[in-house]
């Protein structure tokens, strides 16, 4: 109970502060390092991320590791496709799109079978990737990829964290909040599509 709540916290920390974290500059910091912080300075991909841990948690199972790792694996291939030079329509907006609909997923505790999961956030995970690598700028393509994939995997690790720590509170009320959680993730990718924000 006690690692579970430290994991919590730990996890809320890090969403907190995830503004606070800038685009790290590759030559000064590093390839791995302006890689790791990229998907820790946006909102929008921190709020996504935790979502995935969350709903793979909600799915129970292998689902707890797999979808989280399809997540990582397809944003791979994204990453690829735009170092490569392949354009993809709609990344922002379907990033944007990616909040809301995990979010939606795991307030409405929707089951689902593993591999219809793993797609499901896979196709957004393509986008995401892709981002990823548009904003490359001068690092390395193996250090800044490694970073960003350690850090979403990190964050997906804390939403699944968030998830088995709120199951602990009681079946019940652990899984109000987790819905709860991802309603908040909802309402909050709406602001980001009124704001425009995207990063």
């Amino acid at each position: 109970m006690i690692r579970k709540t430290l994991a919590l916290g730990a996890v809320l920390a890090i969403a907190g502060a995830s503004p606070a974290f800038a685009h790290l500059d590759p030559v000064e910091h590093g390839s791995f390092a302006a890689g790791f912080t990229h998907p820790l300075f946006g909102v929008d991909h921190v709020l996504a991320m935790l979502a995935v841990g969350l709903w793979a948690t909600m799915l129970g199972g292998r689902a707890i590791w797999a979808v989280p790792a399809s997540f990582v694996g397809v944003m791979a291939i994204g990453f690829l496709l735009s170092t490569a030079g392949v354009a993809l329509p709609f990344v922002e907006p379907a990033i944007l799109a990616s909040v809301v609909a995990l979010g939606l997923l795991v307030a409405l505790a929707l089951p689902m079978p593993v591999g219809i999961g793993m797609a499901v956030v896979g196709f957004f995970a393509l986008f995401h990737g892709h981002a990823h690598g548009g904003e490359i700028g001068d690092a390395t393509a193996i250090g800044y990829a490694a970073g960003f994939a350690l850090a979403t995997a990190g964050l997906h690790a804390g939403g699944v964290a968030a998830g088995l720590g709120f199951g602990s509170i009681a079946r019940k009320s652990g899984s109000l909040l987790t819905r709860i959680a991802g309603g908040a993730t909802t309402l909050a990718g709406l602001w980001l599509i009124v704001a425009g924000q995207v990063s």
